[in-house]
C-alpha cells in the first residue's frame, strides 16, 4: 500500500511537471515533426538517464553538490548559451526556408539517438531542473529510501513514466501532422519555436546570474 503512495504522488507530482512549458515541449515538438512519434520517447529518454544518475547519486549521499547555488549558477549560464543556440539555428532555418517536412523525415538510427543526447543536455543545462533535484526530488528520495532501493526504484518508474506519457502523447499528436501542414506553416512554426527557446535562454542566464551573485 505504502509502494503504491510513493508511485502515484511520484506519477502525480512529475506529471504536474511535464505539463509545464519549457524547453523540452519546444525539442519534443520541432523533433516530432522532424523524426516522428519516436521523438517524445527518445528524448525522455535521455532526460530519464540523467535523472537516475541524479537518483542514484543522491540515494548514496552526495545531494549535497546538487544543492549548491554556484553550480545550479553555472548550470544555468551554460544552459542558457545552448539554447540559445539551439533557437538561433531554429530560427535561421525558418526564415531560410531551409527547411522541408519530407526532407526532415529519417529513420536514421544515429541521428535518432541524438533525441537522447539532446534530452540530456537539455535537463542537465537548466538550473532549476538541478533545483527541483536539490529539493523536491531528495525529500521525495529520502522518503522512497525507507523502503530500501526497491522503493527508490518504485519512487523513480512513477516519476519518469509521467513524462514518458505526456510527450510521448505530444509526439503522436504533432507528428500526425506532417502530412496536414505546408513547409511554410512548417518554417514559421520551426521559427517561433526558436524564439521560444531563445526567450528562455534569456531567462536561464538572468536566473543562473541570480544565483552567481547570492540574490
Amino acid at each position: 500500500m505504502f509502494l503504491w503512495g510513493i508511485f502515484i504522488s511520484a506519477f502525480i507530482i512529475g506529471f504536474s511537471g511535464a505539463l509545464m512549458p519549457g524547453p523540452m515541449l519546444g525539442i519534443t515538438i520541432n523533433g516530432s515533426l522532424k523524426k516522428g512519434w519516436k521523438a517524445g520517447p527518445l528524448i525522455v529518454l535521455g532526460h530519464g538517464i540523467l535523472e537516475i544518475i541524479l537518483v542514484i547519486t543522491m540515494t548514496f549521499g552526495l545531494k549535497d553538490l546538487f544543492a549548491n547555488k554556484t553550480v545550479a549558477g553555472v548550470i544555468g549560464l551554460i544552459g542558457g548559451a545552448f539554447l540559445a543556440w539551439m533557437g538561433y539555428g531554429m530560427i535561421k532555418s525558418g526564415i531560410g526556408k531551409s527547411v522541408s517536412l519530407e526532407s526532415q523525415r529519417t529513420d536514421n538510427g544515429t541521428e535518432m539517438g541524438n533525441l537522447v543526447l539532446t534530452g540530456i543536455i537539455v535537463s542537465a543545462t537548466n538550473p532549476y531542473f538541478i533545483l527541483w533535484w536539490a529539493s523536491t526530488g531528495v525529500e521525495s528520495v529520502r522518503q522512497s529510501y525507507v523502503f530500501g532501493l526497491f522503493g527508490v526504484l518504485v519512487f523513480f518508474i512513477g516519476h519518469i513514466l509521467s513524462d514518458f506519457v505526456w510527450y510521448s502523447a505530444i509526439s503522436i499528436a504533432f507528428s500526425g501532422g506532417k502530412k496536414l501542414i505546408s513547409d511554410t506553416v512548417y518554417s514559421w512554426i520551426v521559427i517561433l519555436l526558436g524564439l521560444f527557446l531563445v526567450a528562455f535562454s534569456i531567462y536561464f542566464i538572468g536566473s543562473g546570474w541570480k544565483m552567481l551573485l547570492g540574490m
